[in-house]
């Protein structure tokens, strides 16, 4: 079935849990006017439904394929990415200073639910952009914001996180990767990254990669961690020593390359101070915590997605009636167990959204001086990320139980003949 973005719902948990009315009162974010944001989740929902919806299942079918340090996108999904470019889709939450549209995180929170719902091996994508955006706005020099954060933001360029090392695994202060300072004032790195979501891929035409490594004279632990920006590709187009040598094959996001990332094998990787030395953590932070926001909202769109999958298939369902209804056939959502597992998927997927939302629009309170609102913030981050991703996990398995056996079947003679009949029994 396809995807339908549920504006109704968005629109309430905006206006009445978020308050973007008040929001909107703040000279920062006076572009979130009642009609823009409908007129924003109106076109959004065009492009996740008509445009990110329909590659879902490609994705899955035909996955990411690395081949001599390259990866090409399943088909169809280098030119979605050009009409999300073409849209300006990338800035929507961006200040104006840095070349965004200048509307809450709450509003581009609520368009990045519409896309991963549709399609998340692919938002995937958009997320880790976002968090590279906010980094380098808060702690990157003004010339390398003009040279990197401008591309980011209309979305003509993407970003990654690179965080975790192979023999560090969660524990960020065990990396090694090192970074040799350069007589041109840049820097040499190099050392491994794994688990780097969209670390390479052909849809943009550079890949900016956001890195954390060590200076020669670093202390260790955390304190000692620095952050670079690496391009795929250098001022003169030359392309950078940094490459992927693996990808992960992740359970449902196929389509998502999940680069295992090699920097300086010919010692050539060069990369630029973002921040000051050793305050590597504190610039990352800022983009792990848009990312835990988001993460958060995972769980959201895929609990819509599988209620709307659950509820289509039980109002279609035909179920041959042992007991009552006069024998007759009956649609399995007339079963009081069916209707309620559908309502409770339904009143979770909504209030996990109205989690999800306050707390992004604490972000945006922050950002604008409301110190309330910092405190917040800071308490819904990791609680909307970890309840967000069990409610998402949690709705799933409701849904998979209103198909019944057949929500596990996969073969295309069983699975194909009840999607186009829909009327064997359970």
């Amino acid at each position: 079935m396809p995807y339908t973005a549920p504006i109704a719902e968005q629109r309430f948990v905006l206006d009445v849990i978020a308050d973007l009315p008040g929001l909107a009162a703040h000279a920062a974010y006076a572009n979130a006017s009642a009609d823009m944001v409908t007129a924003i989740l109106d076109e959004a929902a065009k492009l996740a439904q008509n445009e990110f919806a329909p590659l879902n299942r490609v994705g899955d079918t035909v996955p990411v394929v690395l081949a001599d340090g390259v990866v090409t996108l399943p088909p169809g999904f280098a030119a979605a990415y050009a009409k999300y470019v073409e849209g300006g889709w990338a800035g929507l939450g961006v200040a104006e200073a840095h070349g965004g549209q200048g509307l809450p995180f709450a509003v581009a929170v609520a368009v990045q639910e519409q896309l991963t719902s549709a399609n998340m091996a692919f938002a995937l994508c958009m997320m880790l952009s976002q968090g590279a955006i906010e980094a380098l706005a808060a702690h990157a020099s003004p010339e390398l914001q003009a040279e990197y954060l401008s591309k980011l933001v209309t979305g003509e360029w993407t970003g990654t996180m690179n965080l975790t090392e192979p023999q560090a695994g969660s524990d960020v202060g065990a990396l090694t990767s090192r970074a040799e300072p350069h007589a041109d004032g840049s820097y040499r790195l190099k050392g491994t990254k794994i688990y780097i979501t969209w670390g390479e891929h052909d849809a943009a035409a550079n890949i900016v990669h956001l890195v954390l490594a060590r200076l020669p004279d670093a202390p260790p632990g955390t304190r000692g961690i620095s952050l670079f920006i690496v391009p795929k590709f250098l001022r003169d187009g030359t392309r950078n020593d940094v490459r992927c040598v693996g990808l992960e094959h992740k359970l449902g996001i196929h389509a998502s390359p999940t680069c295992t990332m090699s920097f300086g094998d010919h010692e050539a990787c060069v990369g630029y101070l973002v921040g000051a030395e050793g305050a590597g953590m504190r610039a990352m932070f800022t983009m792990m915590n848009n990312a835990r926001v988001q993460v958060g909202l995972q769980g959201v769109a895929i609990a819509e997605a599988a209620t709307q999958h659950a509820l289509d298939y039980a109002q279609n369902r035909t179920q041959s009636a042992r007991f009552g209804h006069g024998g007759k056939a009956v649609r399995i959502i007339e079963h009081a167990d069916v209707r309620r597992t559908l309502m409770t998927a339904r009143a979770l997927t909504q209030a996990t959204r109205a989690l999800v939302d306050l707390g992004a629009a604490a972000v945006d309170r922050a950002h604008v001086g409301h110190a309330e609102s910092q405190g917040l913030a800071d308490l819904l981050t990791p609680i909307s990320k970890a309840f967000a991703t069990d409610i998402g996990v949690g709705v799933a398995s409701m849904a998979l139980q209103v198909y019944g056996g057949m929500g596990f079947v996969e073969e295309p003679g069983a699975a194909q003949d009840l999607r186009d009949a829909r009327i064997a029994p359970i």
